[in-house]
């Protein structure tokens, strides 16, 4: 059905009186329907009783029915046209405001179904401009000149009459509103386009997110199950070396007790055989046989058979059995560590990147390699633009490769060189003038100094101590962690470790091959390839 016809259609509803939608429609006896109310106050106001429709005129007052298929539709009509909170109203409704249909540019005003008719039969107002309804039309009014704002200034970016673009803005430029809105609807396509792609994007990394918080549950309760496993072993290594020392010093014990117990018996032996010489001299002395005494006074007068007893001791000697039995606690707790620090550098190699040097930042005295793989100091500064990349003092250089989410490892040669740093920086350091190795300016370093000191760059520097002096060091860092650790990767052991760092930059691989000493020091880094220990 088209509009023109619904809109006919709704005259039925329309009393003839009040020229408006029916309330309580009663029908006449000629079969002609009004509002109660208006045909009652039509003949109470006049001497007949005459149908305003056909003039029929009865000679009494005629008894009103209800007309209850009108009253229906009425009321049908009414629930769903009747403007609904948030709905725009139509201006025109006296009664109950009917939801508006369409909105007049030219009239400003809105219209619902009924009252749109003339703009749509007319031909006058067939050329207004209708829109969709919406509130506050005045505010399409030029404030200044009350004419319709339908111009955009691009100059000005504003919306302006007619009288506005040759009046106030007479040399900007101008575009119709509907040039401007087509235009700004597209990018609003394209911005909801882009929002969009931006919600799938976090959509993604909160599932990247849940998938590593899912992958951080099994390594965290691999690594209890390891540790525990770790823990399980020292104890019962600690429980045999326990028992181990009662049982050492027990048995040293019975071992003295024993050998006094076999001292004393042979004491008490050499005692009894001393008082049975004692008692034979006593008798021997007191003898009044001449021949008797001397016949038995060589024997008697010799020395007893006994042993010197003078350096003879009992002395328990436990000293050095704890001792003992610590120092082979600690030698099963080192192997121990040195199985874990193994597993550990066979972790993080799991993470190695290709790195390679970046020449923009090295510093004018360095030579790098083709590849990019090996960095030294030359003695001689070469000409090189002063790029803001670039160290401008200190010999060294960063790599190409960036850090900012997860974890990196790569392995460096240090053989045959006397002084080195080795790390990783921020990408916002100082790279000009002097500069501090310290985590607080972006630097998390180790470095060797006269060929045997040691140092990590923390505040205050940390002197290592190192069984060996690493020929390869591994350098790791896991970014969400705040950690960067130190390995010599031939040794297997753990040189140093940097934790809790806060990083919120990116991290770039730090090279410093320090000082070439007039050859004392020309070996150069060099990145190696990483060969994961079996």
């Amino acid at each position: 059905m088209s509009a023109a016809s619904c809109l006919r259609s709704e005259d039925q509803f329309l009393c003839s009186i009040c020229l408006d939608v029916f309330t309580d429609p009663v029908t006449t006896p000629c079969g002609h329907n009004f509002c109660k109310n208006c045909i009652n106050e039509h003949w109470n106001s006049n001497d007949q009783y005459l149908c305003p429709m056909c003039n029929k005129v009865f000679n009494t007052r005629p008894e009103l029915h209800i007309n209850t298929f009108i009253s229906e539709m009425v009321s049908h009509s009414s629930e769903q046209q009747a403007a609904k909170p948030g709905e725009v109203p139509c201006d025109v409704c006296t009664g109950t405001k009917l939801k508006a249909l369409k909105s007049c540019l030219v009239c400003l005003t809105s219209y619902c179904e009924t009252h749109l008719e003339p703009h749509l039969t007319k031909s006058v107002l067939k050329r207004h401009q209708l829109i969709d309804p919406v509130e506050n039309l005045e505010d399409r009014m030029c404030m200044k000149h009350d004419k319709l704002l339908e111009l955009f200034c691009k100059t000005d970016q504003t919306c302006v009459c007619v009288l506005c673009s040759v009046l106030d803005h007479k040399t900007h430029e101008f575009v119709p509103l509907k040039e401007e809105y087509e235009g700004k609807k597209a990018e609003l396509g394209k911005t909801e386009a882009e929002i969009q792609e931006m919600i799938q994007k976090r959509r993604l990394k909160i599932q990247e997110i849940k998938h590593s918080v899912d992958l951080s549950k099994k390594a965290a309760d691999r690594e209890k199950a390891e540790g525990v496993q770790v823990f399980i072993a020292l104890m019962q290594s600690v429980e045999r070396g326990k028992k181990n020392l009662i049982n050492s010093i027990n048995k040293k014990k019975k071992k003295m007790e024993k050998q006094a117990e076999d001292f004393i018996k042979e004491l008490e032996q050499e005692i009894s055989e001393l008082k049975k010489r004692s008692s034979e001299l006593e008798k021997l002395s007191h003898s009044e046989d001449h021949l008797h005494l001397l016949q038995n006074f060589p024997s008697l007068k010799a020395a007893p058979p006994t042993k010197d007893w003078t350096e003879v001791s009992v002395c328990p000697s436990y000293e050095g059995t704890v001792v003992i039995a610590v120092a082979q606690l600690e030698e099963t707790c080192s192997k121990q560590k040195k199985k874990l620090i193994e597993a550990e550098l066979k972790r993080v190699q799991q993470y190695a990147v290709d790195v390679t040097l970046d020449p923009d930042t090295a510093h004018p005295a360095l030579i790098l390699s083709d590849d990019g793989k090996q960095v030294n100091d030359s003695d001689v500064t070469k000409n090189l633009p002063d790029n803001p990349e670039r160290f401008s003092k200190c010999p060294c250089v960063l790599g190409k490769q960036s850090l900012s989410s997860g974890r990196f490892y790569f392995e460096v040669q240090v053989k045959w060189k006397t002084d080195w740093d080795l790390g990783v920086a921020r990408e916002s350091i100082n790279r000009k003038g002097d500069i501090t190795l310290s985590p607080e300016d972006g630097f998390w370093t180790i470095w060797l100094r006269n060929g045997n000191e040691y140092k990590a760059d923390n505040n205050p520097p940390v002197r290592l101590s190192l069984k060996s002096r690493p020929q390869k060091v591994g350098v790791f860092v896991d970014y969400e962690e705040g950690l960067v650790s130190f390995h010599d990767v031939d040794a297997a052991a753990l040189i140093y470790s940097f934790t809790g760092c806060s990083f919120t930059e990116k991290l770039y691989p730090y090279f410093g091959p320090s000082l070439n000493y007039r050859g004392k020091n020309s070996a150069p880094l060099i990145i190696c390839p990483v060969n994961q220990t079996e």
